[in-house]
């Protein structure tokens, strides 16, 4: 079966359709009010339109009478009329692919990287390999749905789009430096990327103890909010999610609370332990992290630049991992390093190490928070100061 050609309206209508199908399926099929805002919103969409009622209505009766779109009453005795799209029968899409063709069709050419991102909510991708798998089996088929163009100036990936219909793509158009690809961590697999974090953190363990275990004297900014989540916890206990060797959990015990450290270095727990034999130390990766034997929930959970080391796309479902096991009015306070970059450290406390340090985006860290449902979120931005690396620190503070 030939593809259907789809112009610019009727990709907007059938992607939002795709998307509203899954994200908001109480609410779909869509009104014809609906349909327009979900055309013309101004998130997730490259380019935003403005497209009138009349723009929509005409699309849509072309669209019905090539049988990509069904028009249905809202309900027994209602007279409001809704949109339904068939391109995903007609297609016989799987649902992965279903996903992708949803992005593409609603922001135009994509590298990999960023289709994982922007289809969380529409299907579990595992990492952006798993989405260039099956970009290749759309491809292949007797009718590709989908093509990848060649690279570009100032572009660090390939990107693809679909073959649904023409992609603007002017000629000679200044090609704008796009956004840091931030799952280029994940070429390898998270395992791999896991491993080389956990080697790197072994190696420098004791260096790291030596030379930062003292930090917080110079960090009045960090006393203070640490202080403060230790006061919002209450009675409840606290976890230090990459407590490394274990110097800012020591920190919290000293305020009264009671606090453990997990990280995923068992040399750093070693030192830890070691260095704080009171306190209980544990190996443990933070998208594993159990609520305390002895409570409902965590008071606080802390994840102090334990986050540095994910890909774009799994800052989202890392802090909905740990927002869970907050106990009823817990707060979750993480801080990261704030930027567009992904920066390779070839050297840590002085000794070697290959390590990628992800720079989040302040607008996507602050989302996670939201999408993982917390609540009266406040952050804080801060320069370098001493000998610390030249990056701006995020401090992200919410509560459950």
């Amino acid at each position: 079966m030939a593809l259907p050609v789809l112009d610019a309206t009727e990709q907007r209508i059938l992607g939002s359709l795709l998307e509203k199908q899954r994200t908001v399926p109480t609410s779909y099929p869509l009104s014809l009010n609906g349909l327009r805002v979900a055309c013309n919103q101004t998130s997730s969409r490259d380019p935003v339109t403005d497209l009138s009622d009349q723009e929509i209505e005409a699309a849509a009766r072309e669209l019905k009478g090539r049988g990509l779109l069904r028009v249905v009453w809202a309900g027994k005795g209602s007279r409001t009329l809704k949109y339904h799209q068939l391109l995903d029968e007609t297609l016989s899409l799987q649902p992965d692919e279903r996903a992708l063709v949803t992005v593409l069709l609603l922001r135009g050419a994509q590298a990999p990287g960023e289709l994982k991102t922007r289809t969380d909510r529409l299907y579990p991708f595992s990492d952006r390999d798993a989405v260039e798998q099956v970009l290749r089996r759309m491809a292949v088929l007797p009718e590709p749905l989908v093509r990848e163009l060649d690279r570009r100036p100032g572009q660090q990936d390939r990107r693809w789009v679909h073959l649904l219909g023409l992609v603007a793509e002017p000629a000679g158009a200044p090609v704008p430096v796009p956004a840091v690809d931030r799952d280029v961590v994940l070429a390898e697999g998270a395992g791999v990327r896991d491993q080389k974090v956990r080697d790197g953190y072994d190696g420098v363990a004791e260096a790291y103890f030596e030379q930062l275990g003292d930090e917080l004297t110079g960090k009045p900014f960090d006393i203070w909010l640490l202080e403060r989540i230790a006061s919002l916890a209450g009675s409840n206990p606290i976890v230090d999610v990459g407590c490394g060797p274990g110097h800012i959990t020591a920190f919290l015990a000293d305020t009264g609370a009671t606090v453990s450290g997990v990280d995923l270095s068992p040399q750093m727990v070693a030192v830890a332990s070691r260095e704080f034999p009171g306190l209980d130390f544990s190996v443990g990766n933070l998208s594993t992290l159990l609520k305390p034997r002895t409570a409902a929930g965590w008071g606080a959970v802390l994840a102090w630049y334990s986050l540095v080391h994910l890909a774009g796309s799994e800052l989202a479902p890392a802090v909905a991992a740990l927002a869970r096991t907050l106990a009823p009015g817990g707060v979750l306070a993480v801080a990261v390093h704030a930027g567009d970059e992904v920066r390779r450290v070839t050297e840590l406390v002085g000794e070697p190490v290959e390590l990628d340090f992800v720079l989040h985006d302040q607008a996507e860290v602050l989302a996670a928070f939201t999408a993982a449902g917390l609540t009266e979120i406040e952050w804080y931005r801060r320069g370098p100061s001493g000998n610390e690396a030249s990056t701006e620190r995020l401090y992200v503070v919410a509560r459950r």
